[in-house]
């Protein structure tokens, strides 16, 4: 029997930096504060995300920081943990304000890219590549570091979606565990038909992570880019097969529009939890909410089955990481920390802690044997995770609901489906220009 994994906070692994992406986007320019020294005693500050159950991360973190001051006898390390929902501010503060601001800081790894145009993280790719564990860090894990080519950071956990299914109905239903989208939608439509109270697959037009895989799946992209430069894809054929496959499912045989067109992730998630659906698309993260959820001992999960049967569709790679300040007088301290605080050790201790899944290959097929839960979301990653486009401008994007947006514009019958992925990468195109 599979151990209980413990709860944490959810914004972590979702693309945590909404809030921050908004501040960031309309924030004035940040001035250069990059140091002048690299003093090698002193305090290296850190600034960490404060989870729902913090105890056990402290704990962690403290192992690695005494590894790190065991190496370093004249130094000494502050940690605060800082409230996710007003992190963006504060970082952002930071970044105009070197004397009041950490060295090493965790953030969401869609703020990459905005925080790099800000000037706020230190390229550290000399020190990134010269890192033997770094060498291990799955492909998808290493872009949301990275910036035109540069690494900006050290990836801390991992999230990621898979199917969540309820393995009672697909068993009083006689219903094989599928193995193509085009099973998926099937089983959803039959678990509807039978059992009317339910959804067959919990769906979201505000679901954004929930929908991408389709488009993925399909062959489609958010957008194409070439030395920091973007242009909308969700318009092209093959993405909007993808968004077809999705929108598809938010009719009074799966999940009714006029029910399901304004729900989020979160949404989707408790409509399982509560007994309310077949099917749903949920994290490695959502796990406890099944747990205390009325499906407890009642469902399994698989990895989303892409277009063929055999494969994966490609799910959003969400998490957080470590970086070091531009502004930090301690960058050689600053780096070594950063390299402890997100090694192979400290996310072995943070998986057995907090449930994150490492970003390490090696270390995350550990963890899949230690709990055979996460084995589905391992497969997942390992098939090929995929990433928001690394421009600041995602952050305009996704603020403004223009994915959301066309999803509902689709579903709802205000628009053809061709008319609103064309205004989707118009506004897309804008943001990017910007």
């Amino acid at each position: 029997m599979s151990r209980r994994l413990p709860p944490r906070i959810v914004a972590s692994v979702t693309g945590v930096a909404l809030a921050g992406l908004v501040a960031t986007a309309c924030a004035p320019s940040t001035s250069d504060t990059s140091a002048k020294e690299d003093t090698k005693t002193g305090t290296v500050r850190v600034w960490l995300f404060q989870e729902v159950n913090n105890k056990p991360k402290e704990e962690v973190v403290q192992q690695a920081v005494t590894a790190f001051k065991s190496r370093h006898k004249d130094v000494d390390v502050t940690v605060d943990y800082i409230p996710v929902d007003t992190r963006a501010q504060r970082i952002k503060a930071a970044f105009n304000d070197p004397k009041s601001a950490p060295d090493v800081i965790e953030y969401g790894n869609t703020d990459t890219a905005g925080y790099v145009k800000d000037g706020g993280l230190a390229d550290v790719t000399k020190e990134f590549g010269a890192w033997p564990e770094a060498k291990d860090a799955d492909p998808t894990a290493k872009d949301s570091v990275t910036v035109d080519g540069k690494v900006y950071g050290a990836p801390l956990f991992v999230g990621v979606r898979a199917l969540y299914y309820r393995t009672d109905v697909f068993k009083d239903l006689k219903i094989p565990v599928p193995t193509t989208q085009a099973e998926v939608a099937a089983a959803a439509k039959k678990i509807r038909k039978e059992r009317p109270e339910l959804y067959g697959l919990a769906v979201g037009g505000a679901y954004t992570y929930g929908a991408l895989p389709f488009v993925w799946a399909h062959g489609g992209e958010l957008a194409t880019g070439k030395d920091g430069t973007y242009t909308a894809a969700i318009n092209d054929a093959k993405a909007k097969d993808g968004i077809k496959a999705y929108t598809d499912l938010f009719k009074d045989d799966n999940c009714p529009a006029s029910k399901c067109a304004d729900m989020g992730g979160n949404d989707t998630v408790t409509a399982f939890a509560s007994g309310k659906a077949g099917m749903a698309i949920g994290g490695d993260f959502s796990h406890q909410a099944m747990e205390d959820g009325k499906v407890k001992g009642k469902y399994a999960v698989v990895p989303l089955p892409g277009v063929k049967k055999g494969e994966i569709a490609p799910a959003f790679a969400g998490g957080n990481n470590i970086g070091v300040l531009k502004s930090s007088s301690h960058r050689t301290l600053a780096v070594d920390l950063m390299k402890e605080l997100a090694g192979k050790k400290t996310q072995r201790a943070l998986f057995d802690a907090m449930g994150f899944l490492p970003t390490y290959t090696d270390v995350r097929a550990e963890a899949a044997k230690k709990e055979p839960f996460v084995e589905p979301f391992v497969k997942t990653l390992d098939a090929g995770a995929k990433f928001v486009p690394a421009s600041p401008a995602w952050g305009a994007i996704d603020s403004s609901l223009v994915l959301p947006t066309m999803f509902q514009e689709i579903v709802s019958g205000r628009k053809e489906l061709d008319a609103a992925a064309d205004d989707a990468a118009k506004k897309m195109d804008e943001a990017f220009k910007k």
